[in-house]
């Protein structure tokens, strides 16, 4: 028997039919530094609730599937050093020993869709990593995105990853990758890309609409949807490019594999943005929060 506890807030929105966004909580302990972690996570929730939806961050605890946490779980999170970061091949594990885990978009897709939640903002997916030729590092997200039905609303593939072959995975899955409001392909910190997007829609509801049509037509897994970070908080293509390409090349000089290596270059990337990219981060993570719940009003 699987057990989940709802936050408070959580269990009146789905008692009253009312929307809900669920949010990933490996971004509060693997994604930033406290306190600007839990800062944040106390912010997007708050974005949400001010355009008429729930948060329901997702995580694990002792053993427990907390969908929504209460500020007390939201802040011993923040500051636990000791959290696993859960996808799909750990969920079950993490239970049986009653652990306390992080969920990554994987793992939120697929307790969101066991809360019954439709939709879930968070900052980017992984992908497929750059030299993944060599590595085979290719994030489990996009299998996920493929077999779970809920629509997944970030800034674009993280700007880490090799994105043409992201894409090229996206497609073969058939996920359909839809660009709000323009068809270049946001690239996480910057709202533009030298790539086009696959598909675009211009608004909420036709996202909402293109969910829904899915399930009706039988189709399996979810939609991801690229929302630009706004360009007054976003570092251009060009510019955060070259310290990517630093940050990939220091980790693999230092070796640094598997569930560890996206942590690692988000890290030092911040370091040789001299802070910038955190910054683009929360904003755009807002933003996600903002659109996913204009779209969770349109179920």
């Amino acid at each position: 028997m699987i057990k989940i506890e709802y936050s408070s807030d959580v269990k009146q929105a789905i008692k009253n039919n009312e929307p809900i966004v669920a949010l990933e909580s490996t971004i509060i302990t693997h994604g930033m530094p406290w306190p600007e972690n839990l800062k944040t996570a106390k912010s997007v929730e708050s974005v949400i609730r001010e355009y008429g939806a729930t948060p329901a961050t997702i995580a694990i605890i002792n053993g427990v599937i907390k969908v929504g946490l209460e500020d007390e779980s939201l802040s011993e999170l923040s500051k636990n050093k000791a959290v696993r970061k859960l996808s799909r091949a750990d969920l079950a594990h993490c239970l049986v020993r009653k652990e306390t885990g992080a969920t990554t978009v994987a793992a939120t897709m697929i307790i969101a869709k066991l809360a019954g939640i439709k939709i879930f903002a968070t900052g980017g997916i992984g992908g497929v990593h750059k030299y993944a030729e060599k590595t085979f590092d290719i994030s489990a997200d996009l299998q996920e995105l493929s077999q779970t039905s809920v629509s997944v609303v970030c800034a674009g593939p993280k700007a880490i990853l090799d994105i043409p072959k992201t894409l090229e995975v996206l497609e073969t899955l058939g996920v359909p990758v839809i660009t709000f409001g323009q068809t270049s392909l946001p690239a996480f910190w910057s709202s533009d890309s030298p790539f086009a997007s696959p598909l675009s829609l211009d608004d909420p509801s036709s996202i909402a609409k293109s969910h829904e049509i899915r399930k009706r037509l039988g189709l399996s897994g979810g939609q991801l949807i690229a929302n630009p970070i706004p360009k007054a908080d976003q570092i251009p293509f060009e510019t955060i490019e070259p310290i990517v390409i630093e940050a990939v090349k220091l980790a693999n000089e230092k070796n640094i594999i598997a569930k560890d290596l996206t942590p690692f270059i988000l890290s030092k990337i911040n370091q040789l943005s001299k802070g910038e990219s955190l910054l683009a981060n929360i904003a755009l993570i807002k933003n996600n929060a903002k659109l996913a719940s204009k779209i969770a009003l349109c179920f």
